[in-house]
């Protein structure tokens, strides 16, 4: 039916719509994993919007059926202060279709950004080694797969560090999140104190993160023994973690996470 509107003349809009199915069915095709928005040429819609609210009599209306079968493929990636969650994201984007978002630097760009009306209380919250509220972070994670995806429709797959980091932000997530997002899996990254504490000490030498000092970690690590630990325990009732001895050097942690993705792919 799209071949012949656009090679039997069809109008301009209709031609416009059957292009865009066409590269909708043909994106499937050569990836059925996809979860990414494919957006038409006259508007790029976000992949978390309600598309019945927002039909247009231009698309065919199979393409939002379609469109409502896509969702972002999410890795949480969790583990105490130090345990090396960044370094080895970076690593795993560089040799995986994964988009690394860190709920940490979202917010401290959040807290930084000029006019933020959550900058004040995202700072207190992270000075006290508190977490911030669930609306806050998720908020932001969101903006930023939707933006992702609304790039490129084949970054689908977000690798999500720091996040979530009690019962609240789970809930928060359960809630706002369940219907628009797949969990895969969790990765985690299991170090001792010590060793945590030491590599964030050595770290804030150069990174100029205000939260890298002692007292600060001691908080952080508190909170995620108390908070953040048992949501890791609770997706292991699931069968859903994945756990790595983070105690180790880079490549040889790598090494772990590397055979953890090739079997989950």
């Amino acid at each position: 039916m799209h071949e012949w509107c656009i090679m039997n003349g069809g109008s301009e809009a209709e031609t416009r719509a059957a292009r865009s199915a066409l590269s909708v069915l043909r994106l499937i095709a050569a990836c059925p994993v996809i979860t990414g928005r494919r957006a038409s040429s006259s508007s790029r819609e976000s992949p978390f919007s309600d598309l019945s609210d927002t039909h247009s009599p231009r698309v065919p209306s199979f393409i939002y059926r379609v469109s409502l079968m896509k969702k972002p493929q999410v890795v949480f990636v969790l583990g105490g202060p130090g345990a090396g969650k960044g370094t080895q994201c970076s690593k795993i984007v560089e040799n995986y279709c994964y988009t690394h978002l860190s709920a940490g630097d979202l917010l401290r760009a959040e807290r930084a950004r000029e006019g933020s009306e959550f900058g004040q209380l995202i700072a207190s919250h992270i000075k006290e080694g508190k977490i911030v509220p669930v609306e806050i972070t998720i908020n932001l994670l969101r903006k930023a797969m939707e933006e992702t995806m609304q790039k490129d429709a084949k970054k689908f797959r977000f690798l999500i560090d720091g996040f979530p980091r009690n019962e609240d932000n789970l809930q928060g997530w359960k809630k706002d999140m369940d219907d628009k997002a797949d969990v895969k899996f969790v990765l985690f990254f299991d170090c001792g104190n010590e060793v945590c504490i030491n590599r964030c000490l050595e770290r804030g030498k150069s990174s100029g993160r205000t939260d890298d000092n002692r007292e600060s970690l001691e908080k952080r690590l508190q909170t995620y023994l108390q908070s953040t630990r048992p949501i890791i325990e609770l997706y292991e009732k699931q069968g859903k973690v994945r756990s790595v001895d983070a105690s180790r050097s880079v490549d040889e942690v790598f090494a772990d996470v590397k055979a953890i993705l090739e079997k989950e792919d």
